[in-house]
């Protein structure tokens, strides 16, 4: 194998060779060269511990190849954009492929690894596994290569160095300079079982507590989140085991792929109380070589043999590193809970009550999960995306927009949740967790007459709708169909659902739900607004791939009124429940959301004209303004017989300025106070109490801005419409607006 000839190079200087390095010339002083991960594995060689065979492929060998293509000042000025460009940065560095002497000694290098011998071919950034900054799962690692495949997987973790995750995990640490990276190439370990040992427990920060966890198969479906690992903690002081917790696998990785688990099979005991002990001991002497507890991924193979294959400073002990990630703050209150990784909603045998919910993203399958949360944290999403509206109204805290949660975020880490500031920070609070934002206290007379402007709430889901009916409110301001549906539905397309079953039993469905919410808050009115699910999120639904088309932009796309006068069927099922539940409670009411032409709402007034609810009497029919287009028809539409007009505030302030409301890239520029957005809504309300129509507002601005709810006082506003978590503020923002105003107009008589 090419050895170590020189003095040692820096990242600084890539025509410093050697381009190779094996694993026992390595230490951990050598982080510039061998990446974090590389100078690790090579200190655990050196000293003695059991570790794979291998070599890593330096940083030098990266940063020389990318000078040899002329495109290192390219890749370090697109790294430190304030956007970078990940899908472009990482083309760029797969074009530039691997320089020829380069490839010559890796090939080389794997040769000595033996013939036809299976390899981990694993990144190893020169920031990684530090004392701060782990940079867990950021970067590619590729199991299972053949020696004729290692340059190609090579270039492909220099690639996923300007990946999406791992630029800004950069960003979000405040690690500057160009990136380097080097990578470990090692003997593949078949593993039997393999895991993870903390030496100190990350759950509640006992430094006198091991923790090791271990599942069947190749190591990636316990740091993935992929099973419920076996759980054993060990009392570092008397080398006891104090604690067994059996998890549950439905199936494991090796080296023939995906094997899937019989119940029996999940459900036993990974690990032996020797083995527990034996890789507790060697957790011990590596914490006592290092000088810190560590966080160590083991492997066991079908020869009983233990190796070590990662070990790291645990980074998220204590408050000393500040957050682990900030995201956009989405529902407020703090909660401090057990993460759980889950990629799907489905995987819930794993999940406890109030544990802390990490996804990527949530759609409407993820409320049953939602309501068990303790908080919740997402990679995507903005302030009016599905998990923080749900959130919101659940009293869930939840950060949403994180971008790497679900790789920062480790299994069974104990983490808090502020969704007020929208950060993550390791084990507990200092100080007393709220699960949810003060609420006012309950009230029999549920309205105070002293406001003249009205406030109503926004619900989705039934669940609450006593609590919230308590509060002082004077109805419901929006009434979200799409939770309700598609939960009364069981996930399924509409579509779906009435091919397995009836239109009779899509009506009742329906109507349960709001059945229950209308009679909670009798006599008090209930507008609820007609399914506005958009073509991508009804695609999502069980089934609905068959019935939804594919559009580059569903936002703007094929919803609200327009789907109801192409497709009017299920328009048409909506009427019908609401005309079930009528005939019980006259409170309930009909929105028609997302209305952009006057010709849309006449026929879609015909639809409801022409059903049983349109010969109702008193009902109230009101449209929502979302769209630009809505302050030049306001008049023209309290002609066609509209009672009310509710403003929906977030999709207006994306349609005015042109901004995508769910981006968390673009989420400085959506504000609801903007000029042109104030300007837009005084115009639709102007219009509206001029055509004498009713008028509301539902959206964020009132619950975090009290200026603003003095604007929309102002204007002489009727309602406004807000989450219940917010009704106390509101309504004390309100009474103060009235006030002032009052006050204004007695000083200028």
């Amino acid at each position: 194998m090419v050895g170590r000839t020189g003095s040692t190079p820096t990242a600084a200087d890539p025509a410093a060779e050697p381009w190779v390095l094996p694993l026992d010339q390595v230490t951990v002083h050598d982080a510039e060269v061998a990446g974090g991960k590389g100078a690790n594995l090579g200190e655990l060689t050196a000293a003695g511990f059991p570790v794979p065979p291998g070599f890593v492929v330096t940083a030098q060998a990266f940063l020389a190849s990318m000078a040899a293509a002329d495109t290192r000042g390219e890749l370090a000025e697109g790294a430190a954009a304030a956007r970078p460009d990940a899908a472009a940065l990482a083309a760029r560095v797969r074009r530039a492929g691997m320089r020829a002497d380069v490839a010559e000694a890796v090939r080389a290098a794997a040769g000595e690894l033996g013939d036809g011998a299976r390899m981990a071919v694993r990144s190893s950034a020169t920031a990684e596994d530090g004392t701060t900054d782990s940079f867990a799962g950021m970067n590619a690692t590729c199991t299972g290569v053949c020696a004729e495949d290692v340059v190609d997987k090579v270039v492909d973790c220099w690639a996923s160095l300007y990946g999406q995750r791992s630029l800004a995990y950069r960003s979000e640490r405040g690690i500057t300079g160009e990136p380097a990276i080097a990578v470990v190439v090692q003997r593949m370990v078949d593993s039997e079982r393999s895991g993870v040992v903390f030496t100190a427990d990350p759950l509640d920060e006992s430094p006198a507590t091991i923790l090791v966890e271990g599942a069947l198969g190749l190591g990636e479906v316990v740091v993935g989140g992929a099973v419920e690992p076996d759980t054993y903690r060990v009392d570092k002081n008397g080398m006891r085991i104090t604690g067994v917790r059996v998890g549950h696998q439905t199936h494991r990785v090796g080296a023939g792929g995906r094997q899937e688990l019989s119940t029996s099979e999940g459900a036993r005991r990974v690990l032996t109380d020797e083995q527990v002990l034996a890789l507790a001991a060697l957790g011990v002497d590596v914490e006592r070589h290092y000088g810190r507890p560590q966080d160590i991924e083991w492997a066991i193979d079908a020869d009983g043999v233990t190796w070590l294959v990662q070990t790291r400073p645990i980074t998220t002990l204590g408050d000393s590193a500040g957050p682990l990630l900030t995201g956009l703050p989405a529902a407020p209150g703090t909660a401090t809970g057990v993460v759980r990784v889950l990629a799907s909603p489905a995987v819930t045998d794993r999940f406890g009550d109030g544990d802390v919910l990490v996804a990527a993203m949530t759609d409407p399958d993820w409320v049953p999960v939602l309501r068990r949360a303790g908080a919740v944290v997402t990679d995507q999403g903005g302030v009016t995306c599905h998990a923080a509206i749900v959130a919101r109204e659940l009293g869930v805290p939840a950060v949403v927009g994180a971008r790497t949660a679900t790789t920062t975020l480790r299994e069974g880490m104990v983490v808090t949740v502020d969704g007020s500031t929208g950060t993550v920070t390791p084990g507990k609070s200092r100080t007393p967790a709220s699960t949810a934002p003060a609420r006012p206290a309950p009230s029999t007379t549920a309205v105070n007459d002293v406001l003249a402007t009205k406030v109503y709430v926004n619900l989705a889901v039934p669940d609450h709708a006593e609590e919230v009916a308590a509060l002082p409110v004077d109805g419901v301001g929006l009434l979200r169909a799409e939770l309700m549906l598609t939960h009364a539905l069981d996930g399924a397309h509409p579509r779906q659902f009435l091919a397995d079953h009836n239109p009779e039993a899509f009506t009742a469905a329906l109507a349960a739900p709001l059945d229950h919410i209308a009679a909670a808050f009798t006599p008090r009115p209930v507008l609820y607004r007609a399914t506005d699910l958009r073509t991508n999120e009804f695609r999502a639904l069980r089934g609905g791939a068959a019935f939804e088309p594919v559009e580059r932009n569903p936002m703007i796309g094929f919803r609200g009124c327009h789907r109801y006068v192409r497709d009017p069927e299920l328009f048409r099922l909506e009427l019908a429940a609401l005309a079930r539940v009528r005939q019980r409670h006259p409170n309930l009411h009909l929105m028609l959301p997302f209305v952009r032409t006057r010709w849309e709402l006449a026929a879609c007034l015909d639809l409801v004209d022409s059903s049983p609810l349109g010969s109702q009497r008193g009902l109230q029919r009101w449209v929502m303004a979302e769209v630009p287009s809505a302050a030049y028809w306001i008049s023209e539409y309290a002609g066609m017989g509209v009672d009310g007009v509710s403003i929906g505030s977030n999709d207006l302030t994306q349609l005015v300025p042109g901004v995508d409301r769910d981006s968390e890239t673009c989420a400085e520029l959506f504000d609801e106070a903007d000029p042109a957005v104030l300007d837009a809504i005084s115009r639709i309300v102007v219009a509206a109490r001029r055509a004498g129509m009713t008028t509301s507002l539902c959206g964020q601005a009132p619950t975090t801005r009290p200026a603003f709810v003095e604007h929309l006082v102002g204007l002489g506003i009727t309602s406004v419409s807000v989450d219940p978590g917010s009704v106390g503020a509101v309504r004390t923002a309100v009474g103060s607006a009235e006030r002032r105003l009052l006050l204004d107009a007695a000083l200028r008589r």
